[in-house]
């Protein structure tokens, strides 16, 4: 899932070398920390959020095909 959310967070920014990507596991939830430069914040979350929604609809439905639950925080 980390690497699944780095790889896409690194095409939409303008300097992907800046992003990281934390991941935190608890007994029922992983949560995954984004970080991107403060310039390449707008684009992580996109217009009313569209992006962010993707990024968390993708990372849902990877996440439901392994019968676990992730969560996505982008982190300014």
């Amino acid at each position: 899932m980390k690497e699944l959310v780095n790889r896409i967070a690194q095409a939409l920014v303008d300097h992907p070398d800046q992003v990281q990507v934390t991941e935190v596991e608890g007994n029922q939830t992983t949560v995954l920390e984004l970080k991107v430069a403060k310039e390449d914040l707008g684009k992580i979350i996109g217009k009313e959020g569209r992006n962010a929604r993707a990024i968390r609809t993708i990372l849902g439905a990877a996440s439901a095909k392994l019968k676990k639950r992730t969560v996505l925080e982008i982190i300014e």
